[in-house]
């Protein structure tokens, strides 16, 4: 028995190390302390602003690594922290409002590095810093949205079955009270409402009157429909603005985590994620004079809403169609006037509503809304925030056909402009509004705290086993040794490479607990090996009967932990999901280097000859 590996498997062994080698590199180099310039709603950094910058750093000689412009966005680099404070300082004195200017931590890994997709691994919040957001779904809006659709159905639906009504309005804790004409046709309409609204509870008040309230199921449906629909819109929101290795989970009944590594500039994190923006496409009311409308005299159906220039325009109250029927949104230019527009897609549901309300008004003018709702500092009596709507009216537009589920959106600013509306319409709009009711700043400092002590349990527990392992299996110790280096280097490149793995304090635990986990491998290894020579085995012999005898202890051992590991990033959140990863990863690879990895370098050493014995 020679021992020997076939060319192919030695190749594959150098091979994965060899790559996740160079995958790892990324991490040696670190980030720059940067500062990162953006204009605000859609707004363009240019040359102008570029020079604008490296002025107002000369001029307060604070040196810069580096200054580019890319998309629109100056990032400048730091050498530390010290300067790109004072730098952020200056630079906001000098643009003013019309820029936003956030601190931020630039990947300083080589060009060459980054082009073929080597990026150092994603920190959290505990160890990069960054800003943590506690968020509050407004459910009264939420509840005052459905209320109100419910009765746009509610009137149809009678209208439709030549059912009378002399009322539909608000009841108390958003129900609907519905005062039918004739006392006769109230059971008419109950039979119609348990059909159409089978969660709707309906309560008798009088021979002529019935109240609908949802009832307690579909109450619970509706807040974590809620819920589950802003979580996901925040994710698409975070990711279409630029913002990496968030965190976004729900807590509690109507509570939102929101957790952005690397930020330390919270007005900039609230601007990204409280853009709670939508669209409303409403006709305008023509029949209101100008004399009317400057008088502020317009019917109950009709409000007033003012235009970017600030002239008033007489809008229906009741929306054609809200932010929740549109699917994708793309920022572009007019064919016809090369001035920037937004083309719109519309769900199934919402492009009917469009084709026939276009149909049914050709030649009338109809609106575009933006709407977004703001602090506007005051609370309630339970102390919650209470959120402001703020409308602006884009663009006024004669229908001058019938259309469907696309169409486009002009009179907007900038193509800048244009594209910020595209990514707020395509990430959807908001069952509700959210309030922040809670922010936590976590400082670069305390996180390179948490990486230095990380780092040192981490080098100490690794040097304890590399001794353990000289002392008791000398050079077979040795090789265990350089297979647990090759094993923390795989973990890290291929953590690196898996795309949303997020390194945090937890996952440096579950990569110190994988160091000792794949050093047990070797142990049965070698012990078994020591077990086979006793027994009279020849040294070749006993070095297969070890790798193959101990493989299967080893292989249901490490499984049952992977297993474990897949139920805690199953059931687990947050720093439990990075544990459960980071023990994965370790013990999967240490399977390899354990097994594949040293079996290669005894084949090298020992395989192919005659020996006498073996220093284990």
């Amino acid at each position: 028995m020679l021992n020997r590996f076939p060319l192919w498997k030695n190749l594959m062994v150098i091979f994965m190390i060899a790559i996740g080698t160079l995958y790892a590199l990324p991490n040696i180099y670190g980030e720059d302390p940067a500062v990162q310039i953006s204009g605000t709603r859609g707004q363009q950094a240019t040359e102008t602003t570029l020079t604008e910058v490296q002025a107002a750093l000369t001029s307060n000689n604070i040196s810069a690594k580096s200054i580019l412009l890319e998309n629109g966005s100056i990032l400048a680099r730091f050498a530390n922290t010290t300067d790109q404070l004072l730098a952020k300082d200056k630079i906001t004195e000098k643009l003013g409002n019309s820029y936003s200017t956030a601190l931020n931590l630039a990947p300083a890994t080589p060009a060459w590095l980054s082009s073929i997709g080597g990026n150092p691994m994603k920190w959290g919040l505990d160890l990069r810093g960054g800003v943590r957001f506690l968020m509050e779904v407004d459910m009264n809006t939420a509840l005052g949205k459905r209320q109100e659709q419910l009765q746009d159905s509610l009137r149809g639906e009678l209208r439709k079955e030549k059912i009378q009504y002399s009322a539909v309005k608000n009841g108390d804790n958003f129900s609907t009270v519905l005062s039918v004409t004739k006392p006769e046709q109230l059971f008419e309409a109950k039979q119609l409402i348990r059909k159409q609204h089978p969660n709707l509870t309906i309560n008798e008040i009088s021979d002529d009157t019935i109240a609908l309230a949802l009832s307690d199921k579909a109450l619970i449906e509706a807040r974590d429909h809620a819920i589950e629909q802003n979580l996901s819109i925040l994710r698409k929101r975070v990711e279409e603005l630029g913002v990496a290795e968030a965190v976004i989970q729900r807590q509690g009944a109507e509570r939102i985590v929101v957790e952005l590594p690397g930020i330390q500039d919270t007005a900039r994190a609230k601007e990204l994620l409280g853009a709670t923006a939508t669209l409303e496409f409403r006709m305008v009311n023509g029949n209101v004079s100008p004399e009317a409308l400057a008088r502020g005299i317009v019917p109950s159906d009709t409000e007033i809403q003012l235009d970017r220039s600030g002239r008033p325009v007489a809008l229906y109250r009741k929306a054609v169609l809200g932010g929740e029927h549109i699917t994708n949104a793309t920022s572009g230019l007019d064919h016809n006037t090369s001035t920037p527009q937004v083309s719109v897609n519309l769900d199934s549901e919402g492009g009917e509503i469009m084709a026939n309300t276009t149909k049914l008004n050709l030649k009338k003018p109809m609106a575009t809304l933006y709407v977004e709702y703001k602090d506007n500092g005051k609370r309630d009596e339970n102390g919650k925030v209470i959120l402001e709507k703020n409308a602006e009216v884009i663009n006024v537009a004669t229908i001058q056909g019938r259309f469907g589920s696309q169409f486009q959106i002009t009179g907007i600013d900038s193509p800048a402009e244009a594209q910020n509306l595209s990514v707020l319409l395509r990430s959807g709009a908001l069952t509700a509004p959210i309030q922040i009711v809670e922010e936590r700043t976590v400082g670069p400092s305390l996180g390179a705290q948490n990486v230095e002590q990380g780092l040192t349990a981490g080098l100490w527990g690794l040097v304890i086993v590399i001794l353990f392992c000289l002392v008791f299996y000398k050079l077979f110790g040795l090789i265990a040794s350089l297979a647990l280096c090759a094993n923390m280097i795989l973990v890290v490149g291929l953590m690196s490479l898996i795309p949303g793995v997020t390194l945090t304090m937890p996952g440096i635990a579950g990569i110190i607990l994988s160091v000792g986990m794949s050093v047990d491998a070797n142990v049965l290894i070698f012990e078994r090996i020591k077990e086979e020579m006793r027994n009279g085995r020849p040294i070749q012999q006993a070095i297969h009967e070890g790798y193959n005898g101990a493989w299967s202890s080893i292989f249901d051992a490490n499984l049952t932990t992977i297993l474990t590991s897949i139920v805690l990033y199953a059931v687990g959140t947050g720093p439990v999901k990075g544990f459960a990863v980071t023990l994965a990863l370790g013990v999967a690879i240490s399977m390899f280097t354990a097994i594949t990895g040293t079996r290669m370098l005894v084949n090298w050493i020992y395989g192919g000859k005659r020996v006498e014995k073996l220093s284990i």
